[in-house]
């Protein structure tokens, strides 16, 4: 990226929208969540500032450290935060930009065309939200600094040094009395930044932990092309080279890389201005819309189609892609306040019209290439129709007026979805207990037998065609893909309850991998849970404790004495009588459920297709790499 010379950004260019008074009271409504996501996103806030000025051509470097005792650093090599006096707040730029919410160069489109600190929220809310935060800005020969104090500066800003740098670096601890825990974690630091990497191609930027001395940098002159190499690092490719373009039209520039694989799911990642977009929005549209008319035109213009054959649905063209759409618009609109869909109606004519002239172009000089392609989709047409009738059949089963479910399904006698619970049972002898052990007015058992299809490695017929997997989605009520309704679940609480050996470890992966790639509103609506039953039952005399795992068990022992204690390591869950289930594992007064989150979507699409994939090489690795954080193994 071409650097500029130091324009004429200064603190009269810092524009006042408003006060910063509720962020403390309030911070949920500004950073989401106090939890560990919310924590997370205090250093995203500031590290988007300093991408915004490597977008603008000022600096190359970013730098972010966590020290010991929590505290975040991050510095720029930009143009440095105004230390001039604002006209109107007499104040400093610096002083306006930390105190004020909606106090920031972004709404001035002079001082920012393109920005993912939309809101201008960003530095200001950080400092709100933190015990202290000290800023140097090195600008105009000078090194400035100030230290505020839960959002309230407690110096002047003043010059501490010499410097022919320009940059900005901030240091800040969070606030204990505002989160629930201050810890950070590397591995989620880690996938923001590298995404950050990726969709700013020549932007280097480093990441050290000093409390562990693990650092990294991520450098990606390919920018989405390394991106869609990373996501497919597990997947196998059904044509090696990556369909690419960055292009401007009328101040919108749209980079996309998109690529092939041998899976059955599509995975499409879109941004607007560096923002994750998850729920997609008018650049979305306008890619599914080109790509669905350009290979369509095209298998229609090299009879890949026959008049007589109905056209390729977009659903069968995007089987098995990995693509990554990101574009860059000045004044984008999102819908909401979490910027997760957007809403410029101008993003879907431009990315409509560059994919089309550009994947069109390409498949005209990669003949070989698009008969790949075209003959994926097709296999996909034809398998759909397959599905079709195989969703006729779970839809009469499952549908809410039919009494026919599965034989398996113990059901409860609770009718309201909020009060109900289903119980994901392996095998017959667990389902036993389980049944007799319930509550059987709230609690529903689906004992499954063997090991569910992989749905990593199958198409959706076959899918469709699975026992599990269909009395699975009868007795969950919502249907399935296209016809998959989550207002019509009959359980608001959906447990996956299997043995802690490696078997009950497979089946429940299986069972994630479902999920996530077909029923993933269950997921997000916060429904799925893991049930934990303990792995040991400590007796002594008349006293019965039980343990979840080998920390719990020494504390135990520690309490109770190691003399006389006659100690059983659970293998699996038939081998406990319906009375122990019920006060271990599923008396909601003494149980222990995780909930399912999923707080990082290519987190966890790298590992699905790790896990599951058809890929032995990289399974081996991740399973190199964990192995020493594995706890009570049980082969």
């Amino acid at each position: 990226m071409t650097q500029k010379k130091v324009n004429d950004y200064g603190a009269e260019q810092i524009q006042i929208l408003e006060g910063l008074e509720a962020v403390r009271k309030r911070p949920g409504m500004y950073i989401g969540t106090t939890g560990k996501r919310g924590l997370h996103h205090l250093v995203y806030e500031v590290v988007d500032n300093s991408v915004d000025e490597f977008v603008e051509g000022y600096g190359k470097n970013i730098y972010v450290s966590i020290q010991p005792e929590e505290i975040i650093a991050i510095k720029d090599e930009g143009r440095g935060i105004p230390t001039g006096l604002h006209p109107k707040m007499k104040r400093s730029g610096v002083e306006v930009a930390l105190t004020m919410l909606h106090a920031g160069g972004k709404f001035n489109t002079d001082s920012y065309k393109v920005s993912g600190g939309l809101h201008g929220v960003g530095v200001s809310v950080v400092n709100a939200l933190s015990e202290w935060l000290v800023i140097r800005v090195e600008q105009n020969g000078n090194v400035y600094e100030q230290r505020y104090e839960r959002g309230k500066p407690v110096t002047e800003l003043e010059i501490v040094g010499k410097s022919k740098k320009t940059g900005t670096m901030i240091s800040f601890k969070a606030d204990k009395e505002i989160f629930e825990a201050v810890e950070y974690d590397y591995e989620v630091l880690q996938t923001r930044l590298r995404e950050l990497a990726f969709l700013n191609k020549g932007l280097s930027i480093h990441l050290k932990d000093e409390r562990t001395e693990m650092s990294d940098s991520y450098l990606y002159e390919g920018g989405l092309t390394s991106f869609v190499e990373y996501l497919n690092k597990s997947k196998t490719v059904i044509h090696e080279d990556i369909i690419y373009f960055d292009k401007q039209v009328d101040h919108i520039s749209v980079e996309l890389a998109m690529q092939y694989t041998t899976n059955y799911t599509e995975n499409i990642y879109t941004y607007a201005n560096n923002i994750s977009t998850v729920d997609g929005g008018t650049h979305l549209n306008g890619f599914k819309t080109a790509l669905t008319r350009t290979i369509n035109n095209y298998a229609r213009k090299y009879k890949f189609l026959k008049e007589n054959e109905n056209n390729l649905s977009g659903e069968d063209i995007r089987e098995g892609v990995t693509a990554v759409l990101s574009i860059k618009i000045p004044n984008p609109e999102f819908e909401g306040q979490t910027k997760a869909k957007l809403g410029t109606p101008a993003a879907r004519g431009v990315t409509d019209t560059l994919v089309g002239e550009h994947v069109g172009a390409y498949l005209e000089e990669h003949p070989a290439t698009a008969k790949i392609i075209l003959d994926k989709a097709i296999m996909s047409a034809r398998a759909r129709e397959a599905a079709r009738k195989a969703k006729e059949t779970v839809r009469r089963k499952s549908s809410l007026e039919s009494t026919t479910l599965p034989g398996k399904l113990a059901d409860c006698r609770e009718r309201n979805p909020e009060l109900s619970e289903l119980y994901i049972v392996e095998g017959d002898s667990a389902g036993g207990s389980a049944k007799q052990g319930r509550d059987s007015k709230t609690q529903a058992i689906l004992p499954l037998r063997g090991k569910i299809l992989n749905v990593e490695k199958s198409r959706l017929d076959k899918i469709l065609n699975t026992e599990q997997i269909i009395s699975l989605v009868t007795a969950m009520g919502t249907g399935i893909h296209d016809e998959f309704d989550i207002g019509r679940i009959r359980y608001h609480k959906i447990i996956i309850m299997t043995d802690a050996d490696v078997d009950g470890a497979h089946i429940r992966t299986l069972l994630l991998t479902y999920f996530y790639r077909y029923a993933r509103q269950v997921i997000d609506e916060g429904y799925l849970y893991i049930a934990q039953p303990p792995l040991f039952k400590i007796t002594k005399g008349k006293t019965i404790e039980y343990a979840y795992d080998e920390n719990e068990l020494e504390v135990k022992l520690e309490q109770i004495g190691r003399q006389g204690i006659t100690l059983q390591r659970y293998k699996g869950l038939g081998e406990m009588n319906a009375e122990q289930l019920w006060e271990t594992t599923m008396n909601p007064l003494n149980r222990t459920l995780l909930r399912v989150t999923i707080d990082d979507a290519l987190k966890a699409d790298e590992i699905f297709s790790i896990l599951m994939g058809d890929k032995v090489q990289p399974r081996k690795e991740f399973i190199e790499m964990n192995a020493a954080a594995v706890k009570n193994l049980d082969i």
